[in-house]
């Protein structure tokens, strides 16, 4: 199976000079934890209700005047809609992430998390797996 088959199309996203506010309002809108960031039609980043909360409200900052790009996470990991399914559920276990941009030729034609992993009655264990090495923390290299 490929991630082609299982991905959310239609997908929608803010441009980075947005407003966290704006970003909020299409996740609230939308019923979604999570949107692409994009430059044009270049995905740049992704911007999460934890990053709205965790690097702009929790310091204070107003979330009309602060750009999606100032909060967003610009280190992606993105994935090909011809990957693997088993091979996503690697990258989300190894990454520690959720949900991942389908990306081709630059532009996002997708969105594919852990619940449409879930919901696929043959991906079932692996998402169960994935969410297992999701959750586990991560500990910090002390050496």
């Amino acid at each position: 199976m490929k991630v082609r088959d299982i991905m959310t199309q239609n997908v929608i996203s803010v441009d980075e000079e947005e407003s966290v506010l704006k970003a909020s309002q299409v996740m609230r809108d939308a019923n979604v934890g999570c949107v692409p960031v994009v430059r044009g039609d270049e995905l740049v980043g992704i911007i999460t209700d934890r990053d709205i909360v965790l690097r702009n409200v929790a310091d204070g900052e107003d979330v009309d005047n602060i750009s999606c790009k100032s909060v967003m996470t610009d280190d992606l990991v993105t994935c090909s809609p011809d990957m693997d399914v088993n091979e996503l559920t690697e990258l989300m276990s190894k990454h520690q992430i959720r949900r991942i941009p389908v990306v081709e030729n630059g532009k996002v034609i997708g969105m594919v998390s852990l619940g449409d992993l879930a919901t696929q009655r043959n991906m079932q264990d692996e998402a169960e797996e994935a969410l297992k090495n999701i959750s586990s923390p991560s500990m910090p290299d002390y050496q």
